[in-house]
């Protein structure tokens, strides 16, 4: 289950982006995200937005130490999308009234099965829908349209409500179960950013998100040699799907996450 807006900001906006801004001897790049760029002694932080609403700092774990100290995130302080508004209509901003938006930007139809089915041919084939056990419980039209924790569109009926558990593009295989079979605490993540100005602790108690639309929960880091390793969470998440991101906060402040890798346990 990919997320692309994190890698775009981690390579168009805060590299190609920041790359030209510092070419053109700018002192700061300003962007519109909604979180806090704190300053503290030890250097420059990152904190959720004021509006918890708005919150973007999930999509920013992966900002450097470097580049946070040139990025500047005016947003992030306002209490609501109104005061933003507002500013921009004072400002005389053409896009003021402009409607909000979920879709990806390079993707304004939201048919994101057709542009996965473009970019990785094969993805749209179709396949067997399997239960726990293995056994066939229907046909699907391409593992493209299916993600961890999604109950809708399966086409299946029985006497409990199924969710999809696991994607295996090796079978090309949605595989399904009940509700319970969803949670997960013990989560190993990968390419791993750290935004913390100190080395991060074994055994520390932090929050944890694993997806946007989900709030962090209270959770453990496991540490090997100084990069995290793996999150253990306090409570069962559901919807723990390998791509995702799990982004690691203390408090309101973001300390660093990386990519999902599997989930187990």
């Amino acid at each position: 289950t990919p997320i692309p807006c994190i890698r775009c900001n981690q390579t168009v906006k805060f590299e190609d982006l920041l790359a030209t801004a510092r070419d053109l001897d700018a002192e700061a790049l300003v962007t519109g995200h909604y979180v806090r760029r704190v300053s503290r002694q030890m250097g420059a932080e990152l904190h959720r937005a004021v509006d918890p609403q708005r919150d973007q700092s999930y999509f920013l774990f992966a900002t450097s130490l470097a580049q946070l100290e040139f990025l500047r995130f005016p947003l992030g302080n306002l209490e609501d999308k109104s005061e933003t508004r507002a500013l921009a209509d004072v400002f005389g901003l053409p896009v003021a009234a402009k409607p909000d938006s979920q879709d990806i930007c390079f993707v304004p139809d939201g048919n994101y099965g057709q542009l996965i089915e473009r970019l990785r041919p094969g993805t749209a084939e179709p396949g067997d829908i399997v239960d726990l056990d293995g056994r066939v419980l229907g046909r699907h039209h391409g593992i493209i349209h299916f993600t961890v924790g999604q109950r809708r569109g399966l086409g299946l009926s029985g006497p409990v409500p199924l969710y999809v558990l696991k994607l295996d593009a090796s079978l090309g295989q949605v595989v399904v179960g009940p509700k319970a079979a969803l949670g997960r605490r013990h989560i190993p993540i990968r390419d791993a950013n750290w935004l913390d100005h100190l080395p991060p602790l074994d055994g520390r108690q932090v929050r944890a998100q694993i997806r946007s639309t989900h709030s962090p929960v209270p959770a453990q880091l496991a540490v090997v040699e100084g990069g995290v390793y793996a999150v253990e969470l306090m409570t069962a998440q559901e919807a723990v799907a390998p791509g995702q991101a799990c982004v690691i906060y203390d408090g309101e402040r973001v300390l660093g996450g990386g990519w999902i890798a599997r989930a187990m346990g």
